[in-house]
C-alpha cells in the first residue's frame, strides 16, 4: 500500500504539501504552499519555507490550483534540487507564471534577470493536462501510476487529483481534494465525486460550517452598496487577486446590471472637477457612473484579464450572460488602479470625500498588500463598511477585524493601533471553500465509500466537527471509513 506523508496543511489550513510514497524510490508530492497566519513560524518563516525532506525520489509536482499556500513553496523546492515536471491543468499553467512571479517579488527579489530566468525554468517544467484525462507518469515492471485531474469549483484551473497505482499484486486509487468549491459559486462549475476513492485526502476548511445560499449572500452585498449609497462611503473588501475577485466583479455587475441600481447611481451628485478621481483620470474612455467598482491591485488585474481570456472554462451561466451581451468581468463601471501612486490618491479621495464606491484590494487577509492603506484610513470611520468573503485565518489582521469589529474593537496595522468604527461584515456564502454539507456530499457521491478519510486543510475544530458529521453517516449507512481527524505532519521539511 502506498504511504502518505504530509510536509504541511494537515493539522492547520495552509502549507500545502503532501508526499504520495511509492516505493523509498519513488513518490509523487501534491502541492508545495506557503504557511500563512498561526501556522507561520514568524521571524522563523524563512527556514520554516526551506524544504528539507528528500526531493530525489519525487517522480512529479502536481499543483491542484495556484494559491500562494499550494505553490508558494515552489522557489525553495527547485533550489533544493527538483528537477521534475509541474503538472496541472491547463487555465492553471497560464496563472501560475502570475502568481510565482508576484511571489518571487514579494518574498526572494525585485532583480528582474532572476525572476525572468527563474519563470523560464518554471515554464520549462510545466506540463497542462486536460480534465478527465489519465497522464501516466510511469509504467514498468513495477509500477503502473497515472493521474487525472477534475474539477474542483474553487478557482479557475483549480482541481482534485485522482492517482491510480497498480503493481503486480494491488490496485489502489487515491484522491487529494486539494481546495474544493462551494456548489453555485459565479464562473465555475461544481465539483462531482470522483468514480472510486480508496483513500481519501479531504480539506475541511469549513468543515464545522455551513454557508449561506447565493441569494442570501446577493443581498448582504445589496445592503453594503446600498449603504455606501445613502452615507457616501466605501464598501472595502479584502479579497484574494485570484479566484474572489472575480466572482466578486462577476456578482456586482449582475447587481448593478438591474434598473433600480442604475437609477439610484445616476441620483447620485457627479464628482466636482476638483475631486476627479486618479481611476476616472487614468481611464478616459469608461465613461461610467458616479457609482464605481474599484480593483485596486495590478495582480488582480492581471489575472481578470486572464480569466476574460480562458472564457471556455466558464460556467453555462457565465456563458449565458455572454451571449446576452453582457460582460461580466469588463462593464462600464469598473476601473483598476495600477500605479502606487494612484492608489495613494485613490485612498484619499474616497477618505476626504462622499463618493459612495467598492474597493477589491489585495490581500484577503488583510495581512498586507494595499487594503492596509484603505483600512487605516477608513476602519475609524462610520460611513464605510468593510466586507470579508473569504477565510480569515487565526492570527491575520482580517481575522481580529472579523471578531472585534462587531465589538467596536481596534486592530494592529504596520504597528498602528486603529479603531473600528466602521461596518464590519462576512458573507460566508461567497467563500470558495465547500461547507460542511458539501464535504459531506461530495463523499457521500463516491459509488463505494473510501476506506480511509485523510481531514486536512483545517483548524481543530472544523476537522473534528467533520470526522464526527462523516463517522455518524458511515455508522447509519454500515460503511467501514477510518477517518484521520490529525495525520501526522513534518512542518519543518
Amino acid at each position: 500500500m502506498p504511504h502518505i506523508t504530509h510536509h504541511g496543511g494537515a493539522t492547520g489550513v495552509t502549507g500545502s504539501c503532501h508526499r504520495l510514497q511509492l516505493d523509498p524510490d519513488r513518490a509523487l508530492l501534491v502541492d508545495c504552499g506557503l504557511f500563512q497566519g498561526h501556522d507561520a513560524q514568524g521571524d522563523n518563516s524563512l527556514e520554516q519555507h526551506r524544504v528539507t525532506f528528500p526531493v530525489a525520489d519525487i517522480l512529479a509536482l502536481v499543483v491542484t490550483h495556484v494559491h500562494i499556500d499550494h505553490i508558494g513553496r515552489l522557489p525553495h523546492l527547485l533550489a533544493a534540487g527538483y528537477t521534475g515536471p509541474i503538472l496541472c491543468s491547463i487555465p492553471s499553467a497560464r496563472l501560475l507564471p502570475l502568481v510565482i512571479e508576484d511571489a518571487l517579488k514579494v518574498g526572494f527579489t525585485r532583480d528582474a534577470q532572476l525572476i525572468e530566468r527563474f519563470l523560464a525554468e518554471v515554464d520549462s517544467r510545466l506540463v497542462p493536462l486536460d480534465y478527465r484525462t489519465w497522464h501516466t507518469l510511469i509504467q514498468d515492471d513495477r509500477h503502473h501510476l497515472r493521474i487525472r485531474l477534475q474539477r474542483a469549483g474553487h478557482i479557475l484551473g483549480s482541481a482534485y487529483v485522482e492517482v491510480d497505482i497498480q503493481t503486480p499484486n494491488n490496485y489502489t486509487r487515491v484522491v487529494f481534494s486539494g481546495d474544493l468549491g462551494a456548489p453555485n459559486s459565479p464562473l465555475l462549475p461544481a465539483p462531482e465525486p470522483p468514480e472510486r476513492a480508496d483513500i481519501l485526502v479531504l480539506e475541511s476548511t469549513y468543515g464545522n460550517r455551513q454557508h449561506e445560499d447565493r441569494s442570501t449572500r446577493q443581498q448582504c452585498l445589496r445592503a453594503a452598496i446600498d449603504h455606501a449609497l445613502q452615507n457616501g462611503g466605501t464598501v472595502i473588501i479584502p479579497a484574494f487577486s485570484i479566484g474572489r475577485t472575480q466572482e466578486l466583479l462577476y456578482e456586482l455587475e449582475d447587481i448593478l446590471h438591474h434598473q433600480t441600481y442604475q437609477r439610484q447611481m445616476r441620483e447620485q451628485p457627479p464628482p466636482t472637477k476638483n475631486e476627479s478621481s486618479p481611476w476616472e483620470r487614468a481611464s478616459p474612455a469608461k465613461g461610467g457612473g458616479p457609482f464605481p467598482v474599484i480593483v485596486d491591485s495590478p495582480l488582480a488585474a492581471r489575472f481578470t484579464q486572464a480569466y476574460r481570456d480562458l472564457k471556455p472554462y466558464w460556467d453555462a451561466e457565465a456563458h449565458q450572460r455572454l451571449h446576452a451581451g453582457r460582460h461580466p468581468l469588463a462593464f462600464d463601471n469598473l476601473y483598476t488602479v495600477d500605479s502606487h501612486e494612484d492608489h495613494l490618491k485613490t485612498v484619499d479621495h474616497l477618505a476626504r470625500t462622499h463618493r459612495p464606491a467598492v474597493v477589491i484590494a489585495a490581500s484577503g487577509m488583510a495581512a498586507g498588500g494595499r487594503v492596509v492603506n484603505y483600512l487605516k484610513r477608513m476602519l475609524g470611520d462610520d460611513r464605510h463598511d468593510v466586507l470579508f468573503i473569504g477565510y480569515q485565518a487565526a492570527g491575520t489582521p482580517g481575522h481580529a477585524i472579523q471578531k472585534y469589529g462587531p465589538r467596536s474593537g481596534w486592530v494592529e496595522l504596520e504597528g498602528e493601533r486603529v479603531t473600528i468604527r466602521a461596518g464590519v461584515h462576512t458573507i460566508g456564502g461567497y467563500s470558495a471553500h465547500a461547507d460542511q454539507n458539501d464535504l459531506l456530499d461530495f463523499i457521500q457521491g463516491i459509488p463505494t465509500s473510501p476506506k480511509e478519510i485523510r481531514l486536512v486543510h483545517g483548524e481543530a475544530d472544523a476537522r473534528a466537527s467533520l470526522k464526527a458529521r462523516v463517522e455518524r453517516w458511515a455508522a447509519e449507512q454500515d460503511c467501514k471509513v477510518q477517518v484521520i481527524q490529525s495525520p501526522p505532519e513534518h512542518k519543518a521539511g
